[in-house]
């Protein structure tokens, strides 16, 4: 029995009046992909930054793994088990995938003792394994400036399943990338789905519907509606909030 992974319940969060996230209800359980949509200040970005406890609630509770996260900084969370990619990547230009993938695989380690102390046997497996998810075993000693911007995203998402997160949350992964990268970018996260929950933020709706098991649309800071990807591209409400943004552009 998987049981939710996280539970969001009447959540407001207010910035001086101004309701980013308005009485919002969500859940999700252990193991599941689930795509979240919607349109320019629907309230995404602040939906991530609850979760990850950047942005405490005005009102409402979260709560991941059971444990109200209220009282918790962002990094007893991160250490909880909630790994979060931001859209640009953030990873060490001027080390190579496997270095990058070394320091995020150790916690203990710095940039000093990676470059300096060799990985023991369980380290470097595990860094190999690692580099063979993300498609990056051929660029392993190549440094990472060198890289495009899709294997940059990649990169990222490795460092990130490095920490072992029990939650992955990952914003906007295929903005700027080509179509073949665009393509591999759904293929590695539907298999890391297999063993991780994994939250995306997306815009680019092919790609959506590539790899959609559940889409929620949220809107005004609120769920508008869920469902699978064409229940919810075919709700009048999705349309007619979709058509109203592109009437104000």
């Amino acid at each position: 029995m998987k049981g939710k992974i996280l539970e969001i319940e009447n959540v407001t969060v207010s910035f001086d009046g101004f309701k980013a996230i308005n009485n919002l209800n969500f859940d999700m359980e252990q193991g599941e992909l689930r795509v979240i949509i919607g349109p320019n200040g629907a309230g995404k970005t602040t939906f991530l930054d609850v979760i990850t406890g950047k942005v405490k609630p005005t009102q409402g509770q979260v709560r991941f793994k059971g444990r109200n996260t209220r009282s918790l900084s962002e990094h007893k969370i991160a250490r909880m088990g909630v790994g979060r990619k931001f859209q640009t990547p953030r990873v060490y230009l001027n080390l190579t995938p496997r270095e990058n993938l070394e320091l995020a695989s150790n916690p203990n380690k710095n940039v000093f003792s990676t470059l300096f102390q060799p990985p023991s046997v369980v380290e470097k497996q595990r860094v190999l394994d690692l580099l063979k998810t993300i498609g990056l075993v051929h660029k392993a000693e190549m440094k990472a400036e060198f890289l495009s911007h899709g294997e940059k995203q990649w990169l990222e998402i490795g460092m990130l399943i490095a920490q072992s997160p029990d939650l992955l949350l990952v914003d906007e992964p295929v903005a700027g990338l080509t179509d073949e990268e665009t393509e591999k970018t759904g293929e590695l996260l539907m298999s890391l789905a297999e063993s991780h929950s994994i939250i995306v933020i997306e815009h680019d709706m092919e790609f959506v519907r590539q790899i959609a098991r559940k889409v929620t649309v949220l809107h005004q800071g609120s769920v508008l509606c869920e469902g699978d990807f064409e229940e919810v591209q075919n709700d009048p409400r999705v349309i007619e909030v979709y058509l109203g943004q592109q009437d104000e552009e």
